[in-house]
Order: structure tokens, then C-alpha cells, then sequence
């Protein structure tokens, strides 16, 4: 790997390392029980979606492999479905506090520290996987063509893709555009792309998948102010629009592109 890449991967490794993703999502001991429930359930009371996507029932019984674990959120409900999970983490922190959740749940995985470009050259047991899965991952990683490359190499024709990257044609996009807003809770993340279902048509097709399903959700709709305090008030706008139109908009200008995908 090239010195400027290899940069690159510990500048994002460290900012990662710094704070792990949604470690802030609840104010409990970190490490208990009590701690990670309250964790999921605030994740996935603002990301509901994310359930619907990964179908973590589906995966029991199966092999799954999961690039960018972070704290182990998704990973032990593939877990708890009775999937057989791996899970490759770049940042120390994130993967300690997620061998601690699996530990403390007494749930079983294999978890690993690797970078998504160097899949190929880690520990991580070989393929094929049923599942390759990888939620808001790769659009931190230098070089996500060579990343995704490196997901072909565990998976076989019956494999399924499931990932989440960000949208470029998306509200939080524009807020970004315009200084109103950032790719991240903390500030400075050195790498996070976002991308048209073009451009992931394109990056995909070179990796050698094919697309089967590609839709948009997530528009984040509460005051900062109130949430970061764990209160979930309504932006005054989107309180007063109707739920077919809040739909669409969701639908149309989320900020998580969700992309299923198969081998070619």
C-alpha cells in the first residue's frame, strides 16, 4: 500500500478511535448491559430502517460477514438471530467495546481488526459468505473501488451484498453544501463520500456485482438541541408535513443509499 493511502487509513482508524460511532447514545455505565440496550434502542429508534435492511432473521444458520462493525450494534443481532458471525473493525476502541458486548450478552462471534482494502491479507476466515454486509462503511475508506473488490473475494454466485453508503442527491447533502451541517456527530472526518445511484451503479458493476435493489431513506428530522439531551422534538418543518409526504422525502432525498447486490 502506498505511504500517502496508508496516512490516509490511520487518519480515519484515529478519528474513529477518538470516538466510536453512537458511543454517545446513552449516558449508563459503558460496558454494562444496561448501556448497549439503550444504545440499540436508541439506533434503531432513529434508523429504523436499518432492521428492514440487514433482515437479520433471514441470516440464521448462515454465514455473515460484516466490514466496519463498530460497536457491535448489527453485529449481535445477526448474532441473536443465530447467524455465524464475523466482523471486521478498523478502530481498536470501537472493536473493544464490541468484544465487550458480545461478551457480556454471551453471544458468539469472530471479530477482527482489519482495514476494508486489506481484507484479503488479514486473519479473517475465507469465504464464501451468504452474506456480505456493510452499513455507512465505505464511503470512509480511501479507496472504496478497491475495498469492494476486496468483497468479492468472499463471497460465491448464491452470496448476497448488502450495503449503505452515503447520498449525494439527499437532504443532508445540501445542508452540508450550504455549511449548515456535517457528515458526522464529531467534527473533521477526514474521508466521507457521498455518491449518485450512478456512480454506485458504475463502482458496483467494476467490482464485479450487479445491482438487484437501490432506494434511499433517512432524513434525520429532530432538533439537535433536544437530542443530543435524548429528547425527540420535531424540526417545526417536517412536524407539520403529512406522513405520505414525509414518506416520499425519505424515499427521494434520504441520506443512506441502501444497495443490494449479487457476484455477476
Amino acid at each position: 500500500m502506498r505511504g500517502s493511502q496508508s496516512d490516509e487509513i490511520s487518519q480515519v482508524r484515529d478519528y474513529w478511535d477518538d470516538r466510536p460511532c453512537n458511543i454517545r447514545h446513552s449516558d449508563l455505565p459503558m460496558g454494562t448491559r444496561e448501556y448497549f440496550d439503550e444504545v440499540e434502542e436508541r439506533k434503531y429508534f432513529v434508523e429504523p430502517h436499518i432492521p428492514a435492511f440487514a433482515e437479520f432473521e433471514k441470516w440464521e444458520g448462515k454465514r455473515v460477514l460484516e466490514i466496519g462493525c463498530g460497536i457491535g450494534t448489527d453485529a449481535i443481532n445477526f448474532s441473536r438471530a443465530g447467524a455465524d458471525y464475523v466482523g471486521v473493525e478498523l478502530s481498536p476502541e470501537s472493536l473493544k467495546l464490541a468484544m465487550a458486548r458480545f461478551k457480556v450478552f454471551g453471544l458468539q462471534g469472530q471479530l477482527f481488526e482489519a482495514d476494508a482494502e486489506s481484507l484479503s491479507e488479514s486473519e479473517i476466515p475465507d469465504g464464501p459468505y451468504d452474506l456480505v454486509y456493510s452499513f455507512g462503511v465505505l464511503h470512509h475508506t480511501p479507496n472504496t473501488a478497491r475495498a469492494i473488490q476486496q468483497l468479492s473475494t468472499f463471497m460465491g454466485q448464491k452470496s448476497v451484498l448488502k450495503i449503505m453508503m452515503y447520498a449525494r442527491n439527499s437532504w443532508k447533502s445540501m445542508l452540508i453544501e450550504e455549511g449548515l451541517d456535517q457528515p458526522e456527530a464529531q467534527d473533521n472526518c477526514p474521508i466521507a463520500r457521498t455518491y449518485t445511484p450512478s456512480q454506485i451503479s458504475e463502482l458496483l458493476e467494476e467490482g464485479g456485482f450487479s445491482i438487484e435493489e437501490i432506494w434511499q431513506d433517512h432524513v434525520f428530522p429532530y432538533q439537535i438541541r433536544e437530542y443530543v439531551n435524548s429528547r425527540y422534538e420535531l424540526e417545526p418543518w417536517f412536524a407539520a408535513m403529512p406522513p405520505n409526504v414525509w414518506h416520499a422525502m425519505n424515499r427521494h432525498l434520504g441520506w443512506h443509499m441502501l444497495i443490494t447486490a449479487r457476484l455477476r
